[in-house]
């Protein structure tokens, strides 16, 4: 391969790693404003290691390193950094498969962590004094308000003791008190799916970029392998 071929092949090269670093940082970034911004963490504890604002963190600081040490192997023809970028590559892309076959499979099992977490934060909320467990009554109250429902399955999870924030209209202090009559377990799980949604899909795409960028690493590899594990 004469060249100027090399140089087109290893600028293009360049480029599609600086995209998908670009990606990697943008999806880091998303996900840490949707941790400062979302108010569901608390309630679902045995559901954080698959929280969406978790995996957009994790995904998009392994992306950015792999793919930054993607453009220096191609800016320096340097053999050992292609080799790395291309193995680390490679196993990234299989743990997005495997992520993908998880959700996929053990789907029902995840919807029953979900409900059997907002079961007990409603009975720790239940079962608090006024001054007691502060973090999980007001993201409680939060979700009830926000998603406009009442209880995990219903107003009848409260058992008479039902919180203002299942108000559906002020004032709130009169008797009977007008409350949501949907649970919130329902809409709380559309909202997880849908931010799923988009996470696969943002992944999925990220996948196909991960894809070409290694198919196109292979050429770069073989010209450079005859500089070795040094620069060129």
């Amino acid at each position: 391969m004469n060249r100027p071929c090399v140089n087109c092949l290893k600028g293009f090269v360049t480029f599609l790693n600086f995209i998908c670093w670009l990606c990697g940082a943008f999806i880091v970034g998303f996900g840490e404003f949707q941790m400062m911004h979302s108010r569901f963490g608390s309630l679902i504890t045995s559901f954080w290691p698959i929280y969406p604002a978790n995996t957009l963190v994790v995904t998009g600081t392994i992306v950015t390193c792999v793919c930054f040490l993607g453009i220096m192997g191609a800016l320096m023809e340097n053999r050992c950094m292609l080799i790395t970028f291309f193995i680390l590559l490679f196993i990234l892309m299989l743990v997005e498969l495997a992520m993908a076959c998880v959700f996929l499979v053990y789907e029902r099992e995840i919807d029953n962590f979900f409900e059997k977490d907002l079961m007990r934060s409603l009975e720790t909320y239940k079962n608090s004094t006024s001054e007691g467990n502060l973090t999980i009554k007001e993201d409680f109250d939060v979700v009830q308000h926000i998603f406009r429902c009442c209880g995990v399955h219903g107003v009848a999870d409260w058992e008479g003791n039902v919180p203002l924030s299942c108000c559906t209209k002020n004032p709130c202090n009169i008797i009977p008190q007008p409350n949501w009559q949907e649970g919130c377990h329902m809409k709380l799980r559309n909202w997880f799916a849908g931010n799923f949604l988009s996470t696969g899909a943002g992944v999925v795409s990220l996948f196909i970029l991960q894809f070409i960028c290694m198919c196109f690493t292979i050429p770069i590899f073989c010209q450079f392998s005859r500089n070795g594990c040094g620069y060129k």
